[in-house]
């Protein structure tokens, strides 16, 4: 697909790698709506970039239904959905105050995987009454896993477990809208520098930044979009998981 043409639902669009996705699709000319919660910075991103936003709890069923058929209604369609929504916990299975709370092991997977299932489902809805192209092709699904998803550490077994089921949902999601035309792929990051990394200070940076390979530094933002938009752009990209992380692999 060709990104000037693609309609493009991004998910967790107010801040972080949706909103660096959101930015350099908009610069390459797609037609863009923002997803998110944050009800004050969401519409203030959309007015900079010239796209729309939608205030969308990804885990519910009726506000998602309600911000596709609103992106339907502003871009005359959907053929692109990336998922970047999600939440990062850190707890032990049995730590120093007992075992693991089942409250927020369960919220970390109703948003960063339910959550992704929930609004990939109803965007594939709407892609598949799309007119496909010479490919065949009429949408193109992406959702953010995480090199936690291999290379999960100590307290990470509620975020690695929804980024790994994530990275699984891939293939078997490219199966079923084959027939349709709608392909499916993941990225997994490494360490990134989003807003709540930054706010870390530079010595912890500079840190983080030693394990990785090459190059060692954090990974912006705008390279997860740009990313994103390759894999809008190259239809032979399907049902695979993408690491982006440097070649770092967590200790």
């Amino acid at each position: 697909m060709q990104i000037s043409s693609t309609k493009a639902i991004i998910t967790g669009g107010a801040s972080g790698l949706g909103e660096a996705t959101a930015r350099v699709f908009r610069e390459a000319g797609a037609a863009v709506t923002l997803f998110d919660r944050d009800a004050d910075r969401g519409p203030q991103v959309a007015e900079e970039i010239g796209a729309r936003f939608a205030n969308v709890d990804v885990t519910d069923e009726s506000s998602v239904a309600a911000g596709v058929a609103d992106a339907v209604k502003a871009m005359g369609g959907i053929s692109a959905c990336i998922n970047c929504a999600g939440i990062a916990t850190g707890e032990k299975t049995v730590g120093k105050h007992g075992p693991h709370a089942l409250g927020s092991f369960r919220k970390t997977i109703d948003i960063n995987l339910v959550g992704s299932f929930n609004v990939l489902r109803l965007a594939a809805a709407e892609m598949a009454k799309n007119t496909p192209n010479e490919d065949g092709e009429r949408g193109v699904i992406v959702n953010t896993a995480s090199i936690a998803a291999f290379d999960g550490q100590k307290g990470q077994a509620a975020y690695a477990a929804s980024k790994a089921a994530l990275a699984g949902l891939s293939l078997p999601v490219a199966r079923d809208l084959a027939s349709t035309g709608i392909r499916i792929m993941a990225i997994a990051p490494g360490i990134f520098l989003t807003p709540m990394l930054e706010g870390l200070g530079e010595e912890i940076i500079e840190s983080l930044s030693a394990d990785v390979t090459f190059p060692k530094r954090l990974g912006k933002p705008s390279e997860y979009g740009k990313l994103a938009q390759f894999i809008v752009e190259n239809p032979y990209l399907n049902g695979e998981t993408i690491r982006l992380d440097g070649a770092l692999r967590m200790q």
